[in-house]
């Protein structure tokens, strides 16, 4: 990844271009199935707290099922905290990375759900790219959409056994890797200065090379796909540079991939209703100080407000571009 592509033209991904792309909503006599079934895989003994701010999100954005997959020591933690939620626990190894027998587990979802977010507070980088590759043919097979955030996007620094010596991984089919410029620099091997310097031919020739939309997180977001097509989005405030954040950005992604929303459109949606959350917040209680748990609470409004729904121009919060990250 030396020579960087770049982009014909770049998007902004404003109030104008999202009430021109509107999320589906469902029709009024609808259920919970048409509102989409959301997977989330994630948490650690050390984070449960991801895999829950993750599957909160994804309800906030507005899917309708909830299913978590988590480790066994802390799975019934994680149902007392997410009543809405079915929850498995998964075998773990003693380096709290789930083991390979987590595969028959959700091997037999990937007919039924509608989104996979796979990362959220997951340890050990190896054992978690094994699971992803191993789950990878089944749930694109059946057509799941599907995010990786975290430990799991490092699936592209351990390809599976098959893949020829010294290629680069490439995924079969498109999917949604969510990476802050730290995670970048692991990814690709490129100083994060060198990330931070030049983001968007680094996300365009990223997401061309690994068949992927990458939402590189920044106070300047960029969204790339892999045809070329580059988004980009300022706002937010550094209240966003809280632990957590990150895994409720992939929530929101998620909720909205379930829903139905084409991969590009959950990636810029969901950036851009977390800026907002935060800018909201902010509003209401200071720049520094509100909690990571708290952005997914304003989702549902702004998802109305930003289409025009109800009440509330939404163009009156003003895109204030500060250096914050999403280290969560």
């Amino acid at each position: 990844m030396d020579t960087p592509f770049h982009a014909n033209a770049v998007h902004d991904v404003d109030t104008a271009l999202l009430r021109s792309w509107p999320v589906a909503m469902p029709a009024v006599e609808g259920d919970k199935e048409i509102r989409g079934h959301v997977l989330v895989v994630g948490g650690s003994a050390e984070m449960p707290g991801a895999v829950i701010l993750a599957a909160t999100a994804a309800l906030r954005a507005g899917a309708g099922k909830l299913t978590i997959a988590t480790g066994q020591s802390v799975a019934q933690l994680v149902a007392l905290a997410m009543p809405e939620a079915r929850v498995i626990g998964l075998a773990e190894h003693a380096t709290d990375g789930f083991s390979m027998a987590a595969f028959a587990c959700l091997d037999r979802l990937a007919e039924r759900v509608d989104a996979v977010l796979i990362g959220p507070g997951m340890c050990d980088e190896p054992a978690t790219a094994e699971l992803v590759h191993a789950l990878l043919p089944r749930f694109m097979q059946a057509g799941t959409s599907v995010v990786l955030d975290a430990c799991a996007m490092g699936a592209l620094l351990h390809p599976p056994a098959a893949w020829p010596a010294g290629q680069p991984m490439r995924f079969e089919r498109p999917l949604i890797l969510t990476p802050h410029a730290g995670e970048m620099a692991h990814l690709t091997g490129i100083a994060k200065q060198d990330i931070c310097a030049l983001p968007d031919p680094r996300a365009v020739e990223a997401a061309r090379a690994w068949n992927a939309v990458i939402a590189l997180k920044g106070a300047r977001t960029v969204i790339a796909t892999p045809d070329g097509t580059l988004y980009q989005h300022e706002g937010g405030n550094v209240g966003l540079a809280i632990s957590g954040s990150g895994d409720v950005l992939a929530g929101i992604i998620a909720g909205l991939a379930a829903r139905g929303a084409p991969l590009d459109q959950a990636a810029c949606w969901g950036v851009a209703l977390h800026a907002r959350a935060g800018e909201r917040l902010a509003e209401r209680m200071g720049t520094l100080g509100y909690l990571a748990r708290e952005i997914s609470q304003e989702i549902p409004a702004l998802l109305e407000q930003v289409a025009g729904i109800r009440g509330g121009d939404t163009e009156t919060i003003r895109p204030t571009p500060v250096g914050w990250g999403m280290d969560g």
